[in-house]
């Protein structure tokens, strides 16, 4: 066979192992079927290999969302920022901040499998295993000039509790950048997520920079979410700025 033949046969296989959108669906509704947390984990190991590809078909666009905002707060010079990426995955949110002028990232996942692929797109000086929401972020208090939790903060995945701990690791003058979805099922974890926080505002320790709102933030993931004129789900951007010296209690 010439290597026109063999580049065709390629696309065809190719075009065969295409990932359709209710295959994703199906992969993503796992995530929030309320598993206990080791199912969850061996969930997330195997579905590594194909998260990259699921989430492009899906046009999930929250990493780049996220690191314009982030980018935009630092301006012209973000290459000797500091970046704490929280439930960092395969390493999205690295190349899209990579691509904006970041240069420096630790990374925190629960999944050893999802850390495997993340380390070897060859953008992260640190990646650890965190059991998020289970136990406090292995960093000491104020180091980090941005810490980003993107995807993350939705019902059955990472609780609100998270939060003040990414507020903790960050730098005082530092930025923390959160995501979450404006779909029907997230509504109730988006209330409490907000009210923590106001309530971490309120108390002086951090002030609201952005909450910007995208339409299209990514395909719907279900049948109940989809439909006439509601093929994508909306989402927040939120960012904030730490205060002071004033340590989290």
């Amino acid at each position: 066979m010439g290597s026109q033949g063999r580049g065709q046969a390629g696309n065809c296989r190719r075009m065969a192992m295409a990932v359709t959108l209710s295959e994703v669906r199906r992969r993503v509704a796992q995530v929030h079927q309320g598993a206990d947390l080791e199912q969850q984990l061996r969930f997330y190991d195997a579905w590594a290999a194909e998260y990259d590809e699921d989430v492009s078909v899906l046009e999930y666009g929250a990493p780049r969302f996220a690191a314009a905002c982030l980018a935009a707060a630092f301006g012209d010079d973000p290459q000797e920022a500091l970046v704490l990426d929280v439930a960092c995955g395969t390493g999205r949110v690295a190349q899209e901040l990579h691509t904006a002028g970041f240069r420096h990232f630790h990374g925190l996942d629960g999944s050893p499998g999802m850390l495997e692929l993340a380390r070897r797109k060859d953008l992260y000086q640190d990646l650890k295993q965190c059991l998020l929401g289970q136990e406090g972020l292995p960093s000491p208090e104020g180091c980090y000039d941005a810490v980003v939790i993107v995807g993350a903060l939705s019902e059955g995945q990472v609780p609100v509790n998270v939060v003040p701990e990414l507020l903790r690791v960050a730098k005082p003058g530092g930025f923390v950048c959160m995501t979450t979805r404006n779909n029907r099922s997230s509504l109730p974890y988006k209330t409490i997520l907000e009210k923590v926080l106001a309530d971490l505002e309120q108390k002086g320790l951090w002030e609201k920079m952005a909450a910007e709102g995208i339409e299209r933030w990514e395909r719907a993931t279900s049948e109940e979410e989809s439909g006439p004129g509601l093929e994508y789900i909306s989402g927040v951007v939120y960012l904030y700025r730490k205060k002071g010296r004033t340590s989290i209690p």
